[in-house]
């Protein structure tokens, strides 16, 4: 069996992969852009090219024993990306054999979220850990179930799809096609949709308003907020109560030990975790109350997603 694998994740804006080998280590990585290929034909191309071109300059050209992939929407069980709604490309994708028949090297893919609580589990915050939930709060919010040590799959391999609990009835449309998802109100861009809607609900003054109003993301968000902005530090408040609220329905059917919080959102620090936990333990059945840690990913954001992505690389290998 070769010695080394590849963990690859795929957002929604990126795609980063790495060359991991068998005692967990990214040995490299890089990356490339996810949303600005409308084939997929030419996004394969592009991650072949650049793959290949990092394996050769560590040297381990014909050294990789598997693939893992984490991708939105992605299959366990069939090896397809099912219309996801943070990718360019519609229907369903036979990702895993397209791969295959690019790089000559077998090929394993899982939800993007489910990658990432994979890595979590075995090296990061997680560790040891039984029952948890993660929740990747990106472009989308993804999740990934692990119950009894397992990572829940569900009859058809599309589990856990909590970003697309609805939570708010004939809310926002969702890239779904349905309206009200979570996602749609505690995802980087739904962070940006709710700023738009203060900005034209309310009359408050706000550094926001020195950006053009479709120009806005969540980082601007954050900056503002992080100096005392009001109106910012308020759509933080109220991304944040949602978040806490869908939380305490998520423990209700799993109770997890802990929540584990990843991706660029989280990097809101306490603007966004102090109403999240509010919001929790405020909507907690009582016998859940006070039991379910709040606890950001302990593993570098790349990192987290390629290291669950490398552990199917290795399944794929044997």
């Amino acid at each position: 069996m070769k010695s080394y694998v590849v963990g690859i994740d795929m957002g929604g804006t990126n795609t980063a992969f790495g060359i991991v080998d068998s005692r967990g280590n990214v040995l490299a990585k890089d990356s490339i852009r996810t949303n600005t290929h409308q084939s997929i034909n030419h996004y394969i191309e592009e991650l072949y090219n650049s793959l290949t071109a990092l394996i050769a300059a560590q040297g381990l050209t014909g050294e990789i024993g598997g693939i893992g992939v984490g991708a939105p929407n992605a299959n366990y069980f069939t090896g397809v990306i099912e219309n996801a709604a943070n990718l360019p490309w519609k229907g369903v994708v036979p990702f895993a054999s397209l791969m295959e028949k690019q790089f000559g090297i077998p090929v394993k893919i899982t939800n993007d979220a489910n990658a990432a609580a994979i890595g979590e589990m075995t090296y990061g915050a997680a560790r040891g850990v039984k029952d948890f939930i993660m929740i990747t709060l990106g472009t989308g919010v993804g999740s990934g179930i692990v119950a009894n040590g397992q990572l829940i799959y569900g009859n058809d391999g599309n589990a856990g799809e909590l970003g697309h609990v609805i939570v708010r009835p004939n809310g926002r449309l969702c890239g779904c096609g349905r309206k009200g998802c979570l996602e749609t109100y505690t995802s980087a861009t739904g962070v940006a949709h709710t700023a738009r809607e203060f900005l034209e609900l309310q009359k408050a003054d706000s550094l926001l308003r020195r950006i053009p109003m479709q120009e806005i993301t969540s980082k601007d968000v954050y900056d503002a907020a992080i100096v005392g902005d009001k109106l910012s530090v308020e759509i933080f408040e109220y991304t944040g109560k949602i978040l806490g609220e869908a939380f305490a329905n998520f423990i209700a059917f799993s109770s997890p030990k802990m929540i584990v919080l990843f991706g660029g959102l989280t990097h809101a620090g306490d603007l966004i975790l102090k109403p999240i936990k509010k919001a929790m333990e405020e909507n907690l059945l009582r016998v859940f109350k006070g039991k379910v840690e709040l606890v950001l990913s302990q593993l570098n954001e790349a990192d987290a997603a390629i290291l669950g992505a490398s552990a199917l690389g290795w399944e794929a290998a044997q």
